[in-house]
């Protein structure tokens, strides 16, 4: 992922993310895809309270409309814990590729995905369409 955005990140969904990710590790599953980029993401993430995490900010949860650069598409997806993904519904896990590199970043950011097979997208974060924090549904 390629962003030189800020990657926000609220308190609850940081704990609810080491907490997934703890989980894995315990269930030897730690290698699963992306789980050490999330790492990473967590890492450089800037923290807040969820009252404070900017309202066209990505959460989890939170719907987003993308642009495909590439392609020229538009595309609406949620990004969701593994266990709640659905990719048929546009429900994206946030271990994959594209939720790794949405989660955080705001309206108008550009960033490029690495896909399976040796391809690149790049999206562009069109509208966040949903948030739970700014529609005050905390515990989501």
């Amino acid at each position: 992922m390629q962003t030189n955005s800020v990657i926000w990140l609220t308190e609850q969904d940081l704990n609810r993310l080491r907490h997934l990710i703890a989980d894995l590790t315990r269930a030897a599953r730690g290698a699963q895809a992306g789980v050490e980029t999330l790492e990473e993401i967590l890492d450089l993430s800037r923290v807040v309270p969820v009252s404070d995490v900017p309202s066209n900010a990505v959460t989890m949860n939170s719907q987003i409309v993308i642009d495909d650069l590439d392609s020229g598409k538009q595309r609406t997806v949620t990004i969701v814990y593994p266990d709640d993904a659905d990719a048929l519904s546009g429900r994206v896990s946030v271990l994959s590729p594209v939720g790794i590199a949405l989660l955080g970043l705001t309206e108008g950011a550009e960033t490029e995905i690495r896909l399976p097979h040796d391809r690149q997208a790049r999206i562009r974060i069109r509208k966040v369409a949903y948030q739970p924090e700014a529609s005050g549904e905390f515990s989501l």
